[in-house]
């Protein structure tokens, strides 16, 4: 029974894994796509787009970055000896501090893009 759960285990772990890849590919595409595409350009902003692409690509990774945790996690459950335990533990501690301050340059970013913004006037 114990190899079974360790087998299955290993599967979603993979599984989560692969998801993690295809999220942060799928934001590296649309981050390089962001970059080439024409814009009309703000002047009074000349870096707005590139911040733009780096936030939107931020997101993706945050979310492959949250799947590689979630799969660390599960793989912790499998583990059978104290090294690996300690070498997935070293790892899910710096997954998590990407992903916060990673989180909190996207938050500063979008507090600071909604303080830019034009306020309209309701009619």
């Amino acid at each position: 029974m114990e190899e079974l759960f360790s087998i299955y285990a290993g599967h979603v772990a993979l599984g989560l894994e692969v998801s993690a890849v295809i999220v942060i590919g799928i934001g590296a595409i649309k981050a390089v796509v962001g970059l080439i595409r024409p814009r009309l350009r703000d002047t009074r902003r000349p870096l707005s787009d590139k911040k733009e692409v780096w936030v939107h690509f931020g997101v993706w990774l945050l979310l492959g970055l949250e799947f590689e945790l979630g799969a660390d996690i599960i793989r912790s459950a499998i583990s059978p000896t104290w090294e690996q335990l300690g070498q997935l533990g070293a790892i899910a501690v710096i997954r998590t501090f990407l992903n916060y301050f990673l989180e909190k340059d996207i938050e500063k970013y979008a507090q600071s893009e909604a303080a830019n913004q034009p306020v309209l006037a309701e009619t």
